[in-house]
């Protein structure tokens, strides 16, 4: 029996379980530790995980691990009440970082990155895919540019339950209507 989709449904679980709990928690009154604690989750892995690789040793990851400590203990009255700003500067951090590298890769004597990544696939491109997937990159760059901008923005002038929704239940469906979109004019034009 194959269950090779196990790990698939595990990872879009967990995502849309995090979702959940963060937009549970943005707009629950009562629930700023767990918004806390969401906030803090991926960036004390990212930052345990630097400090294991940097160091190889248990030794650097224990001392990464009691530095943590200290600082969650002496900031976490600060991160219960700005939370969701901590999530927000994370999404829109995420999507600009994105934006910003599919942009240098549009420099002169740059490769585009969907043009490096056909090449991979494909090997040698003809003319006209080169362009299309120069286009494409701009597309991308554009997209996760936007992206990031319409999460500042409604963090900032709409009521958070907006601005959570928009974070939790739609960036992802609308990078998925982008890759269909994009597939769809590959499809037409090449």
């Amino acid at each position: 029996m194959r269950v090779g989709w196990l790990r698939p449904a595990g990872v879009a679980a967990s995502i849309l379980a995090y979702a959940l709990l963060q937009h549970h928690a943005n707009t629950t009154h009562g629930a700023q530790s767990l918004g806390a604690g969401l906030a803090v989750l991926p960036l004390l892995c990212a930052g345990l995980l630097l400090a294991w690789r940097a160091s190889r040793s248990w030794l650097g990851l224990t001392l990464a691990v009691l530095i943590a400590a200290a600082l969650l203990d002496r900031f976490w009255p600060r991160i219960e009440r700005d939370f969701s700003l901590m999530l927000m500067l994370q999404e829109a951090g995420l999507y600009l970082a994105l934006a910003l590298t599919f942009g240098r890769s549009l420099r002169p004597g740059h490769t585009p990155l969907c043009t490096h990544w056909a090449r991979m696939l494909h090997g040698a491109l003809s003319q006209p895919v080169e362009a299309y997937t120069r286009a494409v990159t701009l597309a991308w760059m554009l997209f996760f540019a936007a992206i990031a901008a319409s999460s500042v923005t409604l963090y900032g002038l709409a009521p958070l339950r907006v601005w959570s929704f928009f974070s939790n239940f739609l960036t992802l469906p609308l990078a998925a209507l982008m890759f269909a979109i994009e597939y769809e004019v590959w499809r037409r034009r090449l």
